[in-house]
């Protein structure tokens, strides 16, 4: 696998080895000693979540605070998706930045989102399959979201030709400057 710090502390794109010929492909989505190897990340993951979405929805931005906070290894294994991470650690030199990056199943891209990210995703494909381990446990109690479209962040998210879908939750999620963050 490829590991590439990108300009957010922490945040990782990894890029495994694929191994293609006339019958299809093989690649490993995930080795722990690899991962370890690779990221210098030592993580335990406890839950994989699947996600099916359809074009134009919108999910996000979430994350869940300090006990219950998650890391996340995402991936696209069906259509294609634009992620996006937001710095959230008032602590960090990156604090309030994002990254976006394109996921597809032709790619085979994945992202290292470690505790104290916010994130989300956008489908771009008519639908999209979504992957992804997490580090902790889902917990509603800890649960916290910043709107989508905060302009203190101003994600470019991309133009579509339709109006993106989001749920009730995420679009009364509240405003950068009002959400609970990490130190």
């Amino acid at each position: 696998m490829k590991v590439t710090e990108l300009k957010l502390s922490g945040l990782m794109l990894i890029e495994p080895r694929l191994f293609l010929d006339d019958r299809g492909f093989f690649f490993e989505s995930f080795s722990q000693r690899e991962f370890e190897a690779e990221t210098g990340s030592r993580v335990g993951f406890v839950q994989d979540n699947h996600s099916r979405s359809f074009r134009g929805v919108l999910r996000g931005l979430h994350y869940q605070m300090p006990l219950s906070s998650q890391g996340k290894l995402v991936r696209v294994v069906r259509g294609s998706v634009w992620d996006v991470a937001v710095d959230i650690r008032k602590s960090s030199k990156t604090f309030g930045q994002w990254v976006g990056q394109l996921l597809t199943e032709e790619n085979h891209l994945q992202l290292w989102i470690p505790p104290g990210f916010a994130h989300g995703f956008v489908t771009l494909s008519d639908s999209a399959e979504y992957l992804y381990k997490t580090t902790g446990y889902y917990d509603r109690s800890s649960e916290r979201g910043i709107a989508w479209n905060d302009p203190d962040i101003a994600i470019a998210w991309p133009q579509l030709d339709i109006a993106f879908s989001l749920s009730e939750k995420d679009r009364n999620q509240p405003a950068f400057k009002q959400a609970e963050l990490f130190a």
